[in-house]
């Protein structure tokens, strides 16, 4: 696992009538609120790769499912170089806290599309610094290719 990176359970209470899901609480939030947005991600699309200097991303897949790959690019990170796999959603219901530094990508595994909500530190600022790099581009070895076993 990464280091810094946590995954935490979230509860579904399910009835005859349809389930809560909890989201985020505050016994459950790592860091202070900033904002909370939603993005629609269709099957098969990948989202990223992403790298934020100070955000603090909490992520919850509230429909479908999704893969978030997770590269440490911190130099001074003892798990420096290290890449995680994380799976979210209908089968694995989490909330999924990425520290700064960390880049990350998002697959759809669901059709059509699937909805991840992001919880994070600070409010969107368009001037933010972060870095994208193309899934194919080849800096981060992964590949986002479907496994066959």
């Amino acid at each position: 696992m990464i280091d810094g990176v946590k995954v935490v359970p979230l509860k579904v209470f399910p009835d005859e009538r349809g389930a809560i899901m909890h989201g985020v609480r505050k016994d459950t939030m790592l860091n202070e609120f900033g904002e909370v947005y939603f993005s629609k991600i269709y099957e098969g699309a990948i989202k990223g790769w992403h790298v934020h200097e100070t955000l603090i991303l909490n992520y919850i897949c509230v429909f479908g499912q999704v893969k978030i790959v997770m590269h440490d690019l911190r130099p001074k990170s003892k798990t420096h170089g290290e890449t995680q796999e994380v799976f979210l959603g209908q089968d694995n219901y989490i909330l999924l806290h990425i520290p700064p530094g960390i880049a990350n990508g998002t697959k759809s595994l669901w059709a059509p599309f699937s909805i991840v909500a992001n919880v994070t530190n600070e409010p969107h600022d368009p001037k933010q610094k972060y870095r994208r790099i193309h899934p194919s581009e080849g800096v981060i070895p992964y590949d986002w290719e479907r496994k066959v076993f």
